[in-house]
């Protein structure tokens, strides 16, 4: 075994909190919910969104929060989980559809988020959006 994939004994039920994690990250980004993200998402959180922007915690609540898009619907999918001793990192598939700017749209995203535990659970450090054909100007 690799040193670096140590598990702890409950790596099956990390695995399914980070899941779930993912799966209410996108219900967060679809309902606008910023407690979400001052809880989940760590303080120092730096992500890469869909079109190439760097941002940070707050900008990134701040782009969920974009009033030019209003999503229907928020899907992950082919969620898969590897642990690394207190880290997790997830890819998964994102589905969406969405009105964005008066027209509505759909698109498919890969989405891949990095997890620290810590005392209070697992925390996003990290993660990056990357857009799939037909592109769109979206704000994630």
């Amino acid at each position: 075994m690799d040193a670096c994939l140590l598990e702890r004994p409950d790596a099956d039920l990390q695995r399914q909190e980070v899941v779930a994690l993912e799966k209410e990250t996108a219900r967060a980004i679809q309902l606008g919910d910023a407690t979400f993200f001052r809880r989940v998402y760590s303080d120092d959180f730096t992500g890469v969104l869909s079109r190439g922007g760097i941002v940070d915690k707050s900008s990134f609540i701040a782009a969920v929060q974009a009033a030019e898009i209003k999503y229907e619907s928020l899907t992950p999918s082919d969620i898969k989980v590897r642990l690394y001793r207190d880290t997790a990192v997830a890819t998964s598939l994102w589905s969406m559809r969405a009105v964005l700017r008066g027209q509505r749209v759909s698109t498919q995203m890969h989405v891949l988020h990095v997890y620290v535990y810590t005392g209070t659970g697992y925390h996003v450090v990290t993660g990056q959006t990357t857009l799939l054909p037909p592109y769109l100007d979206q704000p994630l």
